[in-house]
């Protein structure tokens, strides 16, 4: 009798089982369908990046459009229906950009392609007009020391003369083998020369401009060519009084072959920049509350800042908008997920991942708690790449949570498991570093490289909008599966291999603290 009551009971759990195990694919499937159809039929992604980077545009750390930019995405938040908040974590050196105009004046009139550099000072008003040299080719740094002087009133051009504009693609599709290999042979040879001019000096690229700075150098000039037409990458300057500008190649090369045949050019340069003295500096946070595990944690990472040179349109504008619509979505059809859903928008990630590095050093509760973090930081390409990041058994959950993508989005996706744990890059690493699981979806190229990671033609144009809702589709749907799996993920790690180079182990990468004080010290 007992036999029979065990053998019912068994079969009756097994029936719930089933039934409950197909409840729930189905409310899966529901859902996934939604957040499909949600993300196709009525993306918000076009609206959304006009406003972001038309109207607003670029986000350096420490400007005023950082922080505009993220009491716009408050406002948007709010109007959806979700909790954010701006969350200081450090202070900044202030500056904002204002108009700024490069022109050659003698020996002939010509308006130059160019850009003031981030943090440089202004020319207070006026037009600093000078002759532009060429950084000469000492013996040495003593006899560096003795020129110095010669840069006090002259534009110095501390850039190597580019000898194309074209990019190696072009030649390999256009020149014949050996032309080809000559111009590269040649450039090879003028890059190592111009190595051992900076070298000679006894400064480096970083301090060069300091010391021209010292003696009263009218403004520095510089090139730094990103191998494609018409394509620079836009930095930081570190002059603390003279402008610093940044000239396209085209230009550059101009002013640099006339200054070298003698002609002395002069260039006229206003810069009508802002130094803001100190700001804080800040991450925005988003978030959906959890319902069965509020204290567990679903993170959508991307890092709100950019550099200025264009408006940062593919770094990091289109993961910004990947993880605003996934979560817009995930309001709309999954209002309520057993784990709370948070978006970090990290602020100075281009100086060296320090929003989402202090948020880890501020925030351990919420640290040990994360079942895992997705990072999206790679240009406007769909995603086709994830790995474990050194995570043991990534491999188990990852994969289950991806067999809910589309075949559509997934067939394109190649996973690398256990991986190895990153060490920078983005914001995944601030949380690897500590143990978390996080993963970066990384994306297609589309010469993300060259045409628009740090340039000044990183824009809206260059956005391609099927992949970025690929995206947006992928991170929504991972982000319910990892919220609604009734298992916490393992943050076990990997046996990591030995380093072919040093013959010792590799070792899992440290965690390393914001710097919270960026040009202030």
């Amino acid at each position: 009798m007992k036999k029979y009551i065990f053998c019912h009971f068994t079969v009756a759990a097994l029936s719930v089982i089933f039934i409950s195990q197909g409840i729930a694919q189905n409310s899966d499937s529901v859902i996934i369908q939604n957040i499909i159809n949600e993300a196709t039929n009525n993306s918000q992604l076009k609206p959304l990046a006009h406003e972001l980077l038309d109207d607003i545009g670029p986000r350096l750390v420490g400007t005023p459009q950082m922080k505009q930019a993220a009491d716009w995405a408050i406002a948007k938040y709010k109007d959806w229906g979700i909790d954010a908040k701006i969350e200081n974590w450090g202070e900044w050196k202030g500056w904002e950009r204002g108009i700024s105009h490069i022109d050659m004046v003698y020996p002939r009139v010509k308006s130059l392609e160019g850009t003031q550099l981030a943090w440089s000072p202004s020319t207070k008003g006026k037009n600093a007009t000078a002759e532009v040299i060429i950084l000469p080719d000492v013996q040495d740094s003593v006899a560096f020391r003795q020129w110095l002087p010669n840069a006090k009133g002259k534009f110095v051009l501390v850039s190597m003369n580019q000898p194309t504009g074209r990019s190696d693609d072009n030649w390999k599709e256009y020149a014949t083998p050996a032309s080809f290999e000559r111009m590269k042979a040649e450039r090879d040879v003028q890059i190592a020369a111009w190595a051992e001019r900076i070298k000679k000096t006894g400064y480096t690229t970083r301090t060069l401009p300091r010391a021209l700075d010292s003696v009263g150098a009218a403004g520095v000039v510089s090139c730094t060519w990103s191998k494609g037409f018409g394509v620079d990458k836009i930095f930081g300057a570190y002059t603390k009084r003279c402008p610093s500008v940044d000239i396209a190649l085209e230009d550059y090369d101009l002013l640099y072959r006339m200054a070298e045949a003698g002609d002395k050019p002069r260039i006229s340069v206003y810069a009508d920049s802002k130094d803001l003295g100190v700001v804080p500096t800040f991450n925005t946070i988003a978030e959906l509350k959890g319902t069965e595990k509020p204290d567990e944690y679903v993170i959508l990472s991307a890092h709100f800042d950019s550099w200025d040179g264009a408006t940062g349109a593919t770094d990091n504008g289109t993961g910004t908008l990947t993880m605003m619509e996934a979560l817009r979505i995930l309001k709309k059809i999954y209002p309520h997920p057993k784990r709370t859903i948070l978006v970090g928008h990290w602020g100075s990630e281009e100086q060296g991942l320090n929003g989402s590095r202090a948020f880890v050093e501020d925030h351990p509760e919420i640290v040990q708690n994360i079942q895992a973090v997705f990072n999206q930081d790679n240009g406007t390409g769909r995603v086709t790449s994830i790995s474990g990041q050194g995570f043991l058994n990534a491999y188990e959950y990852v994969s289950r949570w991806l067999t809910e993508v589309p075949d559509s989005i997934r067939n394109n996706i190649t996973t690398t498991f256990p991986g190895m744990p990153g060490g920078g890059g983005s914001d995944f690493a601030s949380f690897v570093a500590v143990g978390a699981p996080a993963f970066s979806l990384s994306s297609l190229s589309w010469d993300y490289g060259v045409y628009t990671w740090h340039t000044n033609r990183d824009t809206y144009d260059k956005i391609i909008w099927d992949d970025l809702r690929n995206n947006v589709i992928l991170t929504a749907i991972l982000a319910y599966m990892a919220s609604e799996d009734p298992a916490t993920t393992s943050r076990d790690k990997s046996i990591l291999p030995i380093d072919i180079k040093t013959g010792e182990r590799n070792k899992w990468p440290e965690q390393r603290k914001a710097n919270r004080r960026g040009g202030l010290d």
